[in-house]
């Protein structure tokens, strides 16, 4: 089975997650900004999820993970959590 390594930011509107990518781009920390912004309780260590399978997560979710390239910034991705900044950092 696929696995994934992946940290997120999940945030409550697009603007927001807009913002926070451009503060990416700009150089800002991704575990920085997940600690200070992300509502998910993985925003405490930096927005890191571990390490989890295909089908573990939102069918929206899985589709970044798991067919977007490794080591970059994707989203705002909108889950019916809110919406994500997903940034896979590796996949076997």
């Amino acid at each position: 089975m696929a696995k994934a390594h992946a940290v997120h930011i999940l945030v409550k509107t697009k603007d927001e997650a807009g913002k926070l990518k451009q503060k990416l781009a700009e150089g800002a920390k991704f575990a920085d900004l997940a600690r200070k912004h992300s509502v998910c309780p993985s925003g405490k260590k930096g927005g890191d999820l571990g390490e989890f399978g295909r089908g573990q997560m939102v069918p929206a979710f899985d589709k970044v993970v798991f067919g977007k390239p490794t080591l970059e910034v994707h989203g705002p991705v909108k889950t019916q959590f809110g919406w994500h900044l997903i940034k896979t950092l590796s996949r076997s």
